[in-house]
């Protein structure tokens, strides 16, 4: 799977796709402390409509300073390709970092 480049979260609407994919999502600067060192992730997400999602939680985040990105090949994600990408994401995450990406309060 190949992602995009990344692009404000706040400008979600204008640059992700109303199709099955997965979300990820950055802060703008500097790194999150996790268990086993940093990191700027903060989210992935895999979504029926990756355009939905991601502007429902710029939505649910006014004016966050944070970057996203999202899947561009293959064009046609199966959304069980999403999920299953994601969970990967995810899995591969926890275990280098110590503990899931979580979203700054």
């Amino acid at each position: 799977m190949k992602f995009g480049s990344w692009y404000p979260l706040a400008e979600a609407a204008a640059h992700a796709p109303p199709a099955p994919g997965v979300l990820q999502v950055r802060v703008a600067e500097g790194l999150i402390d996790y268990p086993r060192g940093k990191s700027a992730m903060i989210h992935y997400e895999a979504a029926l409509d990756v355009r939905a999602a991601a502007t429902t939680l710029a939505g649910a985040h006014p004016g966050a300073p944070w970057w996203c990105r999202h899947t561009i090949e293959p064009t046609a994600l199966a959304p069980a390709d999403a999920d299953a990408l994601a969970a990967r994401l995810l899995r591969d995450f926890t275990v280098r970092f110590g503990s899931p990406p979580v979203l700054p309060s």
